[in-house]
């Protein structure tokens, strides 16, 4: 098992260099010129000079890479061109609101997909199962900005149930930490967006859990419970949903990585000030730092929780064994 981990963070080690090299020149080759958004061009040439070399801009790309990587190492991920401010506590900024959105959301599709995975196995055959299969599935082939655009519509602007968008009403502040994030305002506009999230979300964590489910009820203990006079609901929730978890596990790290790339489409809808929408103002505005920093912080996120679950596998499932080489 020591080696197993030690082997997989060799991996995760490599995977992120990678990663962080890809983007790096990915941002570079793409179309537009970063320097028109803060270089004015009346600027004298010898102002704008300065500008660029302020930014590292006016070195070779081998250079900027090297300094890049060096930066990289110590935990700088350099200074907006946009704002000027430095690009960890920029993202600092937006992180909190999308972790309560993301955490919320993934939280409340895989409560929804455990529950109506083990109940439509549970009842395979029947009406339920059918209708719960379809929904899930129409809402997993639907655009998730569809989906909350129709929300919205419907039940902010027809039935006012809910906010347009944001995290607080318009005009409203918050002083602290505890007063941005737990007060009932924040939970109010916290709502349409995980559901709308949580919807799109929840069919394939609900058919994994189905399909396990369905072998686990044809296991021999199944039975057995039943002759002990164990009642069906005492076997479902007891018993066979216990077993049937485990490949949902796995499933997590995929919805989370799902998540992060319908999270943007999300926050942009709603209008939520999150990592998403400083994704699309950081590549509208060419600026690279931001860009960078904020697709790396997504895909650390993504190799890590898959990390952690190969690992967690093999401690939930004693069956599970890691070969060595």
């Amino acid at each position: 098992m020591v080696s197993f981990i030690f082997k997989r963070l060799i991996q995760t080690i490599i995977t992120l260099y990678i990663l962080i090299t890809l983007l790096f020149f990915m941002f570079r080759i793409l179309p537009g010129d970063p320097t028109t958004m803060f270089v004015d061009a009346a600027l004298p040439l010898e102002a704008r000079e300065a500008v660029l070399e302020q930014f590292g801009l006016d070195k070779p790309l081998h250079e900027q890479y090297w300094l890049y990587m060096k930066n990289f190492v110590q935990g700088d991920f350099g200074i907006s061109f946009n704002s000027r401010e430095p690009v960890v506590d920029l993202i600092g900024h937006y992180l909190m609101p999308t972790i309560f959105l993301m955490g919320s959301t993934i939280l409340l599709a895989l409560v929804i997909a455990i529950i109506l995975g083990a109940v439509t196995a549970w009842y395979r055959g029947s009406k339920f199962e059918a209708i719960a299969v379809s929904v899930a599935l129409f809402f997993r082939s639907a655009p998730i900005f569809w989906i909350g655009m129709v929300a919205l519509a419907f039940l902010s602007h027809q039935l006012n149930l809910f906010p347009i968008g944001g995290m607080h009403e318009p005009g409203q502040g918050s002083n602290g930490f505890f007063e941005t994030y737990f007060t009932l305002e924040f939970l109010h506009h916290l709502i349409l967006p995980s559901i709308v999230g949580a919807a799109y979300y929840v069919a394939s964590p609900m058919l994994v859990m189905r399909s396990s489910m369905i072998e686990i009820m044809d296991e021999d203990f199944i039975e057995l419970n039943r002759a002990k006079g164990l009642s069906e609901k005492a076997i479902l929730f007891k018993h066979a949903v216990r077993n049937a978890l485990l490949p949902v596990v796995t499933e997590i790290a995929l919805i989370v990585g799902f998540a992060i790339g319908g999270q943007v489409l999300l926050e942009v809808v709603f209008n939520w000030p999150g990592i998403g929408r400083l994704i699309v103002d950081s590549i509208s505005r060419n600026d690279y730092p931001v860009a960078q920093a904020t697709f790396f912080l997504m895909g650390v996120i993504v190799i890590f929780l898959n990390l952690i679950a190969d690992i967690l596998y093999g401690y939930l499932d004693p069956r599970v064994t890691y070969k060595k080489g």
